[in-house]
């Protein structure tokens, strides 16, 4: 792909209204989708982030009840909530440590000073921080998703307009130490969607890029 089909697929991409109900996103496209949201950086690399695919179509309908009846939720082809860690604790980092461990053949206890590092950084944070500092690192993950479905033309829509804490009662989250952040739904415009026929508006690049030489 070359520079030209990458600002063409920019261009083209824009928060889809209305999905077309009977377009699906194939089997191999899905799993690109996913492994964009899997590869997503994060800081530390620590990935404090749960994806929640929403296959259900009764779950689906609840969620457009606590999404003021916004039609992505149920037409889109795919649609994926973002859950972010509330607190980083021993545990979480553990889990994280003894994955690198496995993954780069590495003896646990080699990496004890980046979990002494992780511990005095995250897990003796002020709480709000760390929520904060979570709910950042999963739209980080969000826009991989965004680019790679423009990438692929497929639409997508990055949502913040629902009550997070009905999310969190539905998707039962209350008191498991996560909650929802954002959601994005993935399929293809509907043919009648007038959004897409709006001109894209961003402000020029004198009015955003500032070069300190």
């Amino acid at each position: 792909m070359n520079h030209t089909n990458i600002k063409e697929a920019l261009e083209w991409r824009y928060a889809t209204k209305r999905y077309d109900k009977d377009k699906k996103i194939s089997a191999p496209d899905w799993e690109l989708l996913k492994e964009s949201l899997r590869l997503a950086p994060s800081a530390y690399g620590i990935q404090p982030w749960q994806f929640f695919v929403i296959e259900n179509p009764e779950t689906r309908e609840k969620l457009k009840a606590a999404s003021w009846n916004q039609t992505q939720v149920t037409d889109a082809s795919h649609y994926v909530v973002f859950i972010y860690k509330e607190k980083i604790d021993e545990a979480f980092i553990q889990k994280y440590i003894d994955e690198m461990s496995k993954l780069r053949n590495t003896p646990v206890e080699s990496l004890d000073g980046l979990k002494n590092m992780l511990t005095q950084n995250l897990g003796k944070a002020p709480e709000e921080k760390i929520r904060v500092w979570s709910q950042r690192q999963a739209y980080i993950a969000m826009g991989f998703l965004l680019q790679t479905a423009a990438l692929l033309k497929i639409d997508a829509t990055p949502m913040e307009g629902f009550d997070p804490s009905a999310y969190d009662k539905i998707l039962e989250l209350e008191g498991s130490g996560w909650k929802t952040v954002a959601t994005v739904a993935l399929g293809y415009r509907h043919p009648e969607d007038a959004y897409q026929n709006l001109k894209k508006v961003r402000y020029p690049e004198d009015s955003v890029f500032k070069f300190i030489k």
